[in-house]
């Protein structure tokens, strides 16, 4: 017959990310990052959309307008490579991915089509 010994139970580790503090933290991380990198690049990709090249191969406009495409792309690269931080990922969660997906495919078909 062999006794069984009551299994000990481990103490619950505590998150680092407290409940109450995960909706500043989200203010404080999302604020800057919408800011400084989405609103810019939504700027971008309307100026891209906006200007309109007369159609010849060398028009400056279209330049520009190639330009603006490309530096929104950049951006959005940029916003997601931060957003795929662990602090911000775990922080702000997906959604945060789906608006620089879609203002960097706006502009890559944009740049695609000049």
């Amino acid at each position: 017959m062999t006794h069984h010994r009551p299994r000990r139970r481990r103490p619950r580790r505590e998150s680092i990310d407290l409940p109450g503090d995960r909706g500043c933290l989200r203010w404080v991380l999302g604020a800057p990052l919408a800011a400084f990198v989405y609103l810019p690049a939504a700027w971008l990709c309307f100026v891209s959309f906006d200007l309109n090249p007369d159609g010849g191969p060398y028009d400056p406009v279209r330049d520009d307008a190639l330009f603006t495409a490309q530096a929104c792309v950049a951006l959005c690269f940029a916003g997601l490579l931060l957003t795929a931080v662990p602090l911000f990922h775990r922080t702000l969660g997906r959604w945060w991915y789906a608006a620089p997906f879609v203002l960097a495919s706006l502009a890559f078909l944009r740049a695609q089509t000049l």
